[in-house]
């Protein structure tokens, strides 16, 4: 009986959205957003939202106190504003007083209620309950308290100033969530999660399609005032191959594919980075800045005595073209990395001189160390994984043109992951995802109290000057000031070259032609509100 009803439910809603031949169903099918997630999805928990597709999902679903806007600033969400106390360790928020949860029965007989201070309270409780063991309760590592002053005012003290905390609270894992709802016994809020967004849950069929519609009382609205989501519905199917994903696009069927995969990279792309002839009347790519930036690290407390020395590590830094081996390895979908570890779409980039190609002046330095050190055929072994052995084998025939004898040693990607944290190799490929949109994040792969395998500085990098700044930064309220003293910092990591930046990644997003307000950001979150179809 269950599976008929189950049966049911599809064709219904199959009937609606996605019937042929008549003008209604085409209208209907304009108002839902269709994307296939090979992932899968696990949970519709945000306290558990800790990968992209997890994430996207709970995007539809749930509202923090704030939220980001496509270029990484800090926007109200269901906090409407808020208050810094001049040491930067008190956080007030005041809520606005029209946010609705989803309506559900178990409300009682209004089907739905005002979200108030409490609900924080209790979410945020959520993430340090060992019983739950969620993965985010990092991000409340520097809070000593929080607590609800009233219905309307959230109060978060810190036990140290942190000036990216509120990168930290955009996070899914902060969204809030109803007590009364989860604690419901017999009820699964895993499966029929219950939040504030745009979207509310429909029904899942586990690895066949998820589906949620239109939140009717949604509190956000568009600059003309206008309520928000446009669309009707999101239908999210789980074909795990994705080049099958890639084929549903092609054909029509989805109407939306994110990033680059080998088995269809250039089928889509040229090599220069743009839609191939064939899907220019029906495809829209749109790319920008990712916030992830790749690079190779040197074990700065190695014996190794070539890695050790400044001026092999520059000459390793001048003697590749970064735009080259982007332009025929990735498809141009990435921006040399000529300006330090900072990336590219992160607020406070600014293009600071880094590394260009200059293949004399690396000829130069490894001549002077030959001459110095009496070692003539200097060699080094890069340890990478098989993913990246193109651009292993690319740089070494480029260094060996500047006397540099480097070897590829391919290694499991956890291998490779293991012998990095432990110091058992010298010269690594490795990259950083910014969990959150503050420089602070990649700086941290360098400060010395951050040793690997404790902690994220990999090339257990050390020095003075750097840890002081480091220091300082977690002072600074001021946006610009604080900015300044991150790029001293990666303006440090330049020049003493524990690390050669490859490239900073950009994000492909790829929608049919009849899609619109898509955007795109460099944390590569999707969200839906404000797209539309025609």
């Amino acid at each position: 009986m269950k599976s008929l009803l189950r049966y049911l439910s599809l064709f219904y809603f199959f009937t609606v959205f996605n019937s042929c031949g008549n003008k209604k169903a085409e209208t209907n099918d304009n108002l839902v957003f269709r994307y296939n997630e090979s992932a899968n999805i696990a949970t519709l928990d945000p306290a558990f939202s800790k990968s992209q597709n997890i994430i996207w999902a709970c995007n539809q679903l749930f509202n923090g106190l704030v939220q980001l806007d496509d270029s990484l600033h800090i926007q109200p969400d269901i906090a409407k504003r808020w208050t810094i106390s001049e040491d930067g360790k008190t956080y007030q928020f005041m809520l606005r007083n029209d946010v609705y949860f989803h309506k559900n029965h178990l409300f009682g007989k209004d089907s739905t209620r005002i979200v108030k201070a409490s609900d924080f309270e209790y979410s945020l409780n959520r993430l340090k309950d060992e019983k739950i063991a969620s993965p985010g309760g990092w991000i409340l590592q520097n809070v000593e308290n929080f607590e609800a002053k009233n219905d309307s005012i959230f109060e978060i003290k810190l036990s140290k100033s942190f000036p990216a905390f509120l990168g930290l609270l955009s996070m899914k894992y902060a969204s809030v969530v109803p007590k009364e709802i989860i604690e419901s016994p017999n009820y699964d809020f895993r499966t029929k999660p219950i939040g504030t967004g745009p979207f509310q849950f429909k029904f899942w069929e586990e690895n066949v399609k998820l589906v949620l519609r239109r939140n009717p009382i949604y509190f956000e609205k568009d600059e003309k005032g206008k309520q928000l989501p446009y669309l009707e519905a999101v239908a999210i199917t789980f074909l795990p191959d994705k080049q099958s994903g890639f084929l549903e696009f092609i054909q029509g069927k989805i109407d939306f594919v994110s990033g680059l995969d080998p088995s269809y990279k250039d089928e889509i792309l040229t090599q220069k980075g743009e839609l191939q002839p064939k899907y220019k009347e029906d495809v829209n790519l749109i790319s920008g800045s990712y916030l992830n930036t790749e690079y190779l690290g040197f074990r700065m407390d190695s014996s190794d005595k070539t890695i050790l020395d400044k001026r092999i590590r520059h000459a390793l830094n001048y003697g590749f073209d970064r735009a080259k081996m982007i332009t025929y390895l990735r498809n141009n979908m990435g921006i040399p990395a000529t300006s330090g570890i900072i990336p590219s779409g992160m607020p406070s980039f600014n293009n600071q001189k880094g590394y260009d190609f200059d293949p004399e002046k690396a000829k130069a330095l490894v001549a002077d160390f030959v001459k110095e050190t009496g070692i003539k055929k200097p060699k080094i072994v890069l340890s990478t994984n098989a993913t990246y052995i193109d651009i292993g084998e690319f740089l070494q025939r480029e260094w060996q043109k500047i006397g540099l004898d480097v070897e590829i040693d391919v290694n499991p990607p956890s291998t490779l992951r293991q012998a990095i944290a432990t110091g058992k190799v010298t010269f690594f490929r490795a990259s950083w995802i910014a969990d959150y949109p503050d420089a602070e994040n990649y700086l941290s792969l360098f400060y010395s109290k951050n040793f690997a395998p404790n902690g994220p500085n990999y090339t257990h990098f050390s020095n003075p000057k750097f840890d002081a700044l480091y220091e300082k930064a977690f002072l600074e309220t001021d946006d610009a000031k604080r900015f300044e003293l991150y790029q001293q910092m990666d303006q440090i990591i330049i020049e003493e070259a524990p690390v050669i930046p490859l490239f900073y990644d950009k994000v492909a997003r790829f929608t049919r032609k009849n899609v619109e307000g898509l955007g795109i950001n460099p944390l590569n979150l999707l969200s839906l509100k404000k797209v539309t179809k025609y």
